[in-house]
């Protein structure tokens, strides 16, 4: 218990120094990313990720694991490992209902966004 609220107060501190390198709409299950300046592939990217990584969660914990470098669930950090490990948890979870290149393209997409949460 004691890790977890350490962990709480960790991921608090770092997202109150949001990132404004993405722009985000919305708060809590409507947290959203506004694709506006994304580049053209990483637009289709995130039509992917909008209408299949919302069948499971909602696009706030990818977001947040975004903006603190910690995945919400798990207290792990969330860098470019961590994006590739996801991509293959989820090629090989059979509710998924991703191809290779849907898992590819999310995969991409996280990794522009770590990227742009950097500046």
């Amino acid at each position: 218990m004691k890790k977890l609220l350490f962990t709480l107060f960790l991921v608090s501190l770092s997202a109150t120094a949001a990132h404004a390198g993405l722009k985000v709409i919305g708060k809590g299950d409507n947290m959203r990313l506004d694709p506006a300046s994304f580049p053209p592939q990483m637009k289709a990217n995130y039509e992917i990720v909008r209408v299949k990584c919302v069948k499971c969660h909602t696009l706030e914990r990818t977001i947040v694991a975004v903006q603190t470098g910690v995945a919400p669930i798990s207290g792990q950090p969330f860098d470019r490992n961590a994006t590739k490990a996801y991509g293959v948890k989820m090629l090989r979870k059979p509710d998924s209902n991703m191809s290779k290149p849907e898992v590819k393209a999310s995969v991409d997409l996280l990794n522009y966004l770590l990227s742009e949460a950097e500046r």
